[in-house]
């Protein structure tokens, strides 16, 4: 008899072994791919991370953003440094070497965009629907949203962490898109830094008639980053609004930093 190839095969092995050589072959395209932002991996000094991993860096990969918004290309340096902070306000608590230890604020706590108060410089231009259309909108400039259960709040008074009455809600700032509120505007008063600061909603409590925000004092109402717009709210403005509340939840007091025990 004249031998057959497949007769003398095991198709069951080489089946199982094509498989495994395929898997490894979309781990390694995926974590690559998943490289395009955010490498080579940084320190938090912004210094050159000494372990960079078993996968390289992908090539460069140019990508057309909708709405014409321009074009990003990944990674490349130009596109690391946009996304790079170089004002970090901060300092290693230890003087050891090693990566382990924390580093500290410097300066105005609350300010200085680290830690709990963290921010990324996101592009200061407002996030688009799908229509090309800015997603967040104040209530007020639009007929077509209305609050249909719960409790309205605006017109309810602010109060804050410590008790202060800072203001009063004067409008919401809906996500279009998600039908949600994502902001409510505040109407400061006078000795509270005067005109119109955004919270997260979030960050608020609405109960017994007021809308309580505990995450910050009275004090610090005044220094709550504003929009350049009263109808439009940029991604980095976003950043730095909600960082600033996050920041308070730590840093507003050295209560709230020092050890419980």
């Amino acid at each position: 008899m004249e031998a057959t190839f497949f007769g003398n095969f095991d198709l069951a092995s080489l089946s199982i072994w094509l498989f495994w050589i395929f898997f490894a072959l979309l781990i390694y395209y995926l974590q690559t791919e998943n490289m395009r932002e955010g490498y080579p991996l940084e320190n938090e000094d912004g210094t050159a991370a000494p372990n960079q991993g078993p996968f390289p860096v992908p090539n460069a990969k140019t990508f057309k953003l909708m709405h014409g918004r321009g074009e990003v290309t990944v990674p490349s340096a130009e596109n690391e440094d946009a996304h790079r902070r170089t004002d970090l306000a901060m300092e290693r608590s230890s003087f050891g070497t090693s990566n382990g230890y924390p580093y500290d604020p410097v300066g105005d706590a609350m300010l200085a965009g680290v830690g709990s108060g963290a921010w990324t410089p996101r592009r200061d231009v407002p996030e688009l629907d799908g229509h090309g259309h800015a997603k967040i909108v104040p209530m007020g400039q639009t007929e077509t949203f209305r609050v249909s259960a719960g409790r309205d709040p605006r017109g309810m008074p602010v109060v804050a962490g410590d008790g202060a009455v800072v203001g009063a809600i004067s409008d919401m700032w809906v996500d279009a898109p998600e039908q949600l509120i994502r902001y409510l505007e505040i109407e400061l008063d006078g000795d509270h830094g005067g005109g119109k600061r955004l919270v997260p909603m979030t960050f608020c409590r609405i109960w017994g008639g007021k809308v309580k925000i505990n995450s910050i004092y009275g004090k610090h109402f005044a220094a709550v980053p504003v929009t350049k717009s009263g109808t439009q709210i940029t991604l980095l403005e976003e950043e730095k609004i909600s960082a600033y509340y996050g920041g308070g939840i730590l840093y507003a007091s050295q209560d709230r930093l020092d050890p419980l025990l």
